[in-house]
């Protein structure tokens, strides 16, 4: 089980820092962030939106318990970092740009594996502790 928790904060303390430095200049809607938003056609009334939305992302996965709300997290995750690498092909920037979503996909499918494996294993250790 420790060894789980170990690989599980390794997957998930790098992904929730870079959600939230990513929600932080959105938040705030700063000149890079609104820059961004410009380049990929999107209107800036957006920026706050989903910086909220990533900041409350990171509180449900670092919470414990509420299982059906941190499914909800990391599929929105995936769908936002979805939508931000199809954006940036869709308006052509280069290939070079798409490692820092290979890394974000790695991150948050070993913090979701992991999530479950750590789920999984504490449900059998209560389980053998009922039966001895």
């Amino acid at each position: 089980m420790k060894k789980i928790k170990i690989i599980y904060w390794i997957f998930t303390g790098p992904f929730v820092t870079l959600m939230i430095f990513g929600s932080i200049p959105d938040i705030m809607s700063v000149p890079d962030a609104v820059a961004l938003f410009n380049h990929l056609g999107y209107p800036t009334y957006l920026l706050p939106f989903l910086g909220i939305a990533k900041l409350l992302g990171v509180v449900a996965i670092l919470i414990p318990g509420f299982p059906r709300i941190k499914e909800w997290a990391y599929a929105g995750f995936v769908f936002d970092l979805t939508g931000a690498m199809y954006s940036s092909i869709s308006v052509g920037d280069p290939a070079s740009g798409w490692l820092f979503f290979i890394i974000g996909y790695i991150l948050i499918a070993g913090s979701y594996i992991f999530h479950h494996k750590k789920i999984k294993s504490a449900s059998l250790i209560s389980k053998n502790s009922l039966t001895i």
